[in-house]
């Protein structure tokens, strides 16, 4: 389980990277708890709209031997 990372005023850290620097894509599965997921919510807002996630470690071979 993965969880963003916030400052002392409750906003999200955030850091550009350079895309040369990324290994492997991380697939994150939304953790929805026990509320009702709004009709009107796109895939787009996700990141935003949930504070866990899982991440995917069968999404492929090779994201398995990194992760784990």
């Amino acid at each position: 389980m993965v969880e963003p990372e916030f400052d002392e005023n409750g906003n999200r850290l955030v850091t550009v990277i350079h895309l040369d620097s990324i290994l492997r894509p991380a697939h994150l599965i939304d953790i929805y708890g026990a509320e009702f997921i709004p009709y009107d919510l796109k895939y787009t807002d996700s990141l935003s709209a949930f504070s866990a996630f899982y991440v995917n470690k069968f999404s492929n071979y090779h994201a398995h031997q990194l992760a784990f």
